[in-house]
């Protein structure tokens, strides 16, 4: 056993995995172990078919065979009846096994038997059906590293379990590793892979001040990573974290459905009884043989049990989920999904969602006569920009560092949210104040912006610039949001912006209403207003707009993997920069919805069909096993196709 064995024992046991995967089983005993309710349930299927050939023949050998069949499909059922019991439970396993035992005792062995033998393939089919539709999570979990390569100050290498690990440790990743937790490049440089992160397949450069994060796949060089969050606090543990929320919240229907199903399965039992006593006083029929009360009561009783209706919205919303987080969407949970589908307006911010957000400075003007030269303005702009990090103060400072301008230096500095920025410069001999921002800040009493563009005002003294700015459109915006238009919402476009600038946009792509000039409080003020008309979608980026993100009827942050104010703030977080998946999201919501209707449909059908000629005696026992448990395997099934992506 290799020495870090201690730390995969300790990493399975709070994992959640299955026994068949343990450690302490050898790879043999694993192979046997996976799939073990499923090998049971054939096994037991074959040995009913057994017991139905030599019922012809050797009467002795057939009830043998049914023994096996009661004994590998009937224990089980009896185990988890006793344990239901106990809890003061009536469930489908309570019902399912009264029913076959019962089947047994009134010489409808192996009617009782299929029952059995059919019950447990469903229920192996149903755990295969929730395993796949989990599979993101098992997936994440297996790619979660348990150990990390330490590296000491001296060069000396050890493994330390990633639980262990603190924040300022250097960590070794080789080609080939997972980065077992986020962290700084501070030496080499590779590519990476985080297609299990975010979906992404492509392969992003990494170098030395490079941010990685935990579940990155090293693709060819060696780099030694400083941690910079712990394992609790990890990307990595923050996806798994969501992801297991969102299969653990259950939707508005799937609560009503849980709740239903306990005070059905009763009535479904009362019923039973009541039918078994009194139908022979209103059919004149007797109370045992096939025609018999008993018979016809197990019949409605096998007809009537809402297996299929149980696992109607648990499937579809589990598959529908995992297949977002393969697709590199993380919900919160599936009642996200239905209120998505709701939604009927879809509001977006503007810079850095509908725009790319990687501003470009292309020119300063002067305004008028000034006393200062254009170089002085950008020298003096970039000092007031380089404290902030907006994408126009980005820009500028670029801007300013191509043109080898060196900052000025600035004294008092202020920064005056939703406005810009001020502060003093010297200059020629002069202290002047100096502000850059939009507008209203430089110029309250009279307009300066008549060209519609994006752009930013700098006034020194009573000098007056103005700096454009170029900010292109995101990849197949037009076509998302005609998409979502064609589905009947209405699309609004939110900014800080200038009227002038938010207009060229709004009117390119065929934006139903936009608002410009907002700060912060604005937003909130916007959506919630829009909130309260209708259901409405938030696009934003998670940081800057949370307030309103979280005031919406569903708030979706792009692109935030490593932001945990983007996953508190946010229903929805999409880990990359991809406006498809907005479109293709809504599409899986609407997907979602249609899946549980055809399930629930189905199930009630079975129900609702099955159930009255049960009881006029035209559906034998066999049949209705059939019937039900046929629904029970079609219901999964028909979950399963919400894995596609």
């Amino acid at each position: 056993m290799s020495s870090n064995s201690p730390y995969v024992f300790d990493e399975f046991f709070t994992s959640g995995m299955e026994e068949s995967i343990s450690p302490f089983l050898e790879k043999k005993s694993r192979k046997w172990g996976r799939n073990l309710s499923l090998k049971s349930s054939l096994a037991a299927g074959f040995f009913l078919f057994a017991a139905y050939l030599s019922s012809h023949f050797l009467s002795d050998l057939s009830h043998f065979f049914l023994l096996l069949v009661y004994f590998l499909a009937g224990t089980p059922a009896l185990l988890r009846t006793f344990e239901d019991i106990k809890n003061l439970e009536i469930n489908i396993d309570v019902l399912m096994t009264m029913a076959a035992f019962l089947s047994f005792i009134i010489g409808s062995q192996m009617e009782g038997g299929l029952l059995l033998v059919l019950f447990a393939f469903s229920g192996a089919m149903e755990e295969s059906v929730s395993k796949k539709a989990k599979g993101a999570l098992i997936n994440l979990h297996h790619l979660s590293p348990t150990v990390g390569m330490v590296v000491l100050e001296d060069g000396t290498l050890f493994q330390k379990s990633v639980r262990e690990i603190t924040v300022g440790t250097r960590l070794l990743v080789r080609a080939g590793e997972i980065v077992p937790l986020d962290g700084n490049v501070v030496d080499g440089s590779s590519f990476v892979n985080l297609v299990h992160l975010t979906g992404e397949s492509v392969p992003v450069s990494k170098t030395v001040g490079s941010d990685v994060q935990a579940g990155s796949r090293n693709l060819d060089g060696t780099l030694t990573v400083e941690v910079t969050k712990t394992s609790a606090e990890s990307t990595l543990s923050k996806i798994i974290k969501l992801i297991n929320e969102a299969q653990e919240m259950k939707p508005k229907l799937q609560r009503f459905l849980d709740k239903f199903s306990r005070r059905y399965a009763i009535t479904i039992i009362s019923l039973f009884f009541l039918f078994a006593i009194s139908l022979p006083w209103v059919f004149s029929i007797p109370y045992f043989g096939i025609e018999g009360s008993i018979y016809r009561a197990l019949t409605f009783l096998i007809a009537a049990s809402p297996c299929a209706l149980i696992i109607a919205t648990p499937t579809a919303y589990l598959s529908a989920i995992n297949s977002c987080a393969r697709k590199g969407i993380l919900l919160k949970g599936g009642i996200t999904l239905d209120a998505f589908a709701d939604c009927k307006a879809i509001a977006f911010d503007k810079t850095g969602t509908l725009t790319t957000g990687n501003l470009t400075c292309t020119h300063v003007e002067p305004i008028g006569a000034v006393e200062y030269s254009v170089d002085e303005a950008l020298s003096i702009a970039s000092a007031l920009e380089r404290n902030v990090t907006h994408p126009m103060a980005l820009a500028i400072c670029q801007f300013a560092d191509q043109k080898k301008i060196s900052p000025a230096a600035i004294t008092n500095f202020q920064s005056v949210p939703g406005f810009g920025l001020q502060g003093k410069v010297t200059i020629q001999g002069k202290t002047l104040e100096v502000k850059i921002g939009n507008e209203p800040f430089i110029s309250p009493e009279t307009p300066l912006n008549k060209k519609g563009t994006l752009i930013s005002f700098l006034k020194i003294g009573t000098s007056l610039y103005d700096f454009r700015f170029e900010d292109a459109l995101r990849p197949n915006v037009k076509e998302v949001l005609q998409t979502l238009k064609e589905t009947g919402m209405e699309v609004a476009m939110l900014t800080g912006d200038h009227e002038e600038s938010a207009q060229i946009v709004a009117k390119e792509l065929a934006i139903d209403s936009s608002y410009a000039n907002l700060r912060p409080e604005n937003k909130l003020e916007i959506i919630s207003k829009l909130s309260a008309e209708k259901h409405l979608a938030m696009v934003g980026d998670g940081i800057n707009d949370a307030p309103a993100l979280t005031r919406a009827s569903v708030g979706i942050s792009m692109g935030k993997i490593g932001s945990a104010t983007a996953i508190d703030a946010s229903d929805i977080v999409l880990l990359q920069d991809d406006l498809t998946l907005i479109s293709w999201l809504h599409k899986k919501a609407k997907k979602t919805m249609g899946v549980v209707r055809e399930n629930l449909t189905l199930a009630l059908s079975v129900i609702v069909l099955a159930t009255t000629p049960a009881l006029l005696g035209i559906i034998p026992l066999w049949l209705a096993v059939i019937l039900h448990e046929g629904g029970t395997v079609l219901v999964g099934l028909n979950s399963l196709r919400l894995l596609r992506k």
